[in-house]
């Protein structure tokens, strides 16, 4: 926030409008000696009457501005930047995100099925601001990319990295979820929790599913587990990360979340079916209310003073207005 530690400076800004005042009652008016020379029989001074206006003109409102910035950085401008320190830690939530090539189909609002996994998770990390993040990648393997963090902007920069196809073609859910629960069963968290974007059944990997929900639950973290995608025939396209062979066309999606709300149940969690947008939004609110915890924490303020910027300004101004008036006016004083 911007802001000005010292306000009353701006009372200064009064004796622009009393000097025109004055000037108009003609009690301070500028002094002006007018002097042509020319040799004998030579060109004489001509005056350009218009263009000398216009830079007459334009060397009062840089002074003015000057001026003006002066008072400014005399105000004691700052920028406020506030944050919130916390004190106690909030939920530990690990995201498993599904990046096979059926979730290029564009069947979820405007975007890839892709897309609308990583809008849930950029609103629910909104929503839980204290809380650290992970995220786990998952197609014919899976592999953890960002380890639980707070740092937003390196979660958000990996989680837009995220591309359909990085990791092969196929779906290992059992994989994923012990990957996060691994990653997850040592924290101190008070609440721990793993959420599932995916809109397949596992058919790779080496770890049942259904073992590692239950592995899940036992380690006292809670599952989530959304299953995005239609039934029948939906546009698909995307760029293979590997070989740059752009894939287009359309997907006959048997999408069936049988299997994936039986995942959720042997982990004592959570299904959502996400069928369009709404249902997304629907679905990470209660997530977000689930995982919330009450977390102490302090407001930091860092202070950036600003009033050297102004002051570089109002010099640069007056150089300006100094050279017109020297070299272009040619005026002495």
């Amino acid at each position: 926030m911007f802001g000005f530690d010292n306000p009353a400076a701006f009372f200064l800004l009064l004796f622009i409008p009393a000097i025109y005042f004055l000037r108009y009652l003609k009690i301070l008016s500028g002094i002006y000696f007018p002097l042509n020379l020319g040799d004998w029989n030579g060109r004489s001074f001509l005056w350009n009457k218009g263009f000398r206006k216009i830079l007459s003109a334009t060397v009062r409102v840089f002074v003015m501005a000057a001026y003006v910035l002066l008072v400014t950085a005399l105000a004691d401008p700052v920028m406020r930047i506030t944050e919130k320190v916390y004190t106690s830690r909030g939920s530990d939530i690990v995201f498993v995100v599904d990046v096979s090539p059926s979730m290029a189909a564009r069947d979820i609002g405007s975007g890839q099925r892709l897309d609308a996994a990583k809008a849930a998770i950029k609103q629910i990390a909104a929503s839980n601001s204290g809380d650290s993040f992970g995220l786990v990648e998952m197609a014919q393997t899976a592999a953890l990319v960002v380890p639980p963090t707070m740092d937003r902007k390196s979660f958000f920069s990996r989680l837009d990295s995220l591309a359909v196809g990085e990791l092969g073609d196929g779906t290992a859910i059992g994989t994923g979820l012990s990957c996060a629960v691994y990653h997850l069963e040592n924290s101190s968290s008070p609440k721990k929790s793993i959420v599932l974007m995916t809109d397949g059944e596992n058919n790779s990997g080496s770890v049942h599913p259904h073992t590692a929900a239950k592995f899940a639950a036992s380690k006292g973290i809670s599952l989530y587990v959304l299953g995005i995608g239609k039934r029948g025939t939906v546009p698909l396209e995307y760029s293979d990360p590997k070989t740059g062979h752009v894939y287009s066309g359309y997907l006959e999606s048997e999408f069936d979340g049988t299997s994936l709300s039986k995942i959720a149940a042997e982990g004592e969690g959570k299904y959502f079916e996400i069928d369009s947008m709404q249902s997304l939004s629907q679905s990470v609110s209660s997530v977000s209310k689930n995982e919330n915890v009450v977390q102490t924490y302090f407001i930091k303020n860092n202070d950036r003073k600003l009033y050297f910027n102004f002051i570089v300004a109002a010099a640069v101004l007056c150089l300006l207005a100094w050279i017109l008036r020297r070299l272009f006016l040619q005026e002495v004083l």
